[in-house]
């Protein structure tokens, strides 16, 4: 292995490491508690280390948020490979989100609801963000129907499930309703 080689390896694990640890202190505190100080001592190097991988807390977050929706793709894609008919994969999709959305917190506002600088929906949208929802919309084109948009009809889910995850966070929502509002949702959408 070549210097340029080793250097690039350790370049790569610190940035691991600073996403990781950024990750675990919003998720213990919260995104107010992320700070590249804080960071710095945490992972004992010092902020220009910090500030050579990310301008500053923005891009932290959107790498939080790109590490993210590579989780949630897989975790999809795993439910949807594990059931068969619409309703099924529907319902199945609806909790691999919903428990995402309830295990982490942190990583599902800096998908969602916080600035990470990442573009959705557009042609400079990030792979990870565009394969997200490429895991949703691979298992929900059946479900979509007769002269129904996939796409369009995946964006509803999403934005269904979406709100579901935030108002119930919130506690705007009931939380022992939960599974009765997941069920009365893949009921609505696959319908076939």
């Amino acid at each position: 292995m070549s210097v340029q080689e080793r250097k690039e390896r350790e370049r790569a694990e610190r940035e691991r490491l600073i996403v990781a640890t950024a990750r675990q202190l919003a998720e213990q505190q919260g995104w107010d508690a992320v700070t590249t100080r804080r960071l710095a001592e945490r992972i004992e190097y010092s902020q220009p280390v910090l500030y050579s991988h990310f301008r500053g807390k923005r891009e932290i977050i959107g790498a939080v948020a790109l590490d993210g929706a590579t989780e949630m793709a897989a975790a999809l894609r795993a439910a949807a490979s594990k059931v068969d008919g619409p309703r099924a994969r529907v319902t199945a999709l609806a909790r691999v989100y919903l428990d995402f959305a309830a295990r982490s917190p942190a990583v599902y506002d800096a998908m969602f609801q916080l600035d990470g600088g990442l573009a959705f929906a557009a042609a400079e949208t990030p792979e990870p963000l565009k394969d997200a929802f490429a895991a949703l919309l691979d298992s929900l084109g059946e479900v979509a129907g007769d002269g129904v948009d996939p796409g369009m009809f995946t964006e509803v889910f999403w934005a269904a499930l979406h709100g579901l995850a935030t108002l119930t966070r919130a506690g705007r929502l009931p939380p022992e309703d939960a599974e009765r509002r997941t069920e009365l949702l893949a009921d609505r959408l696959a319908m076939l």
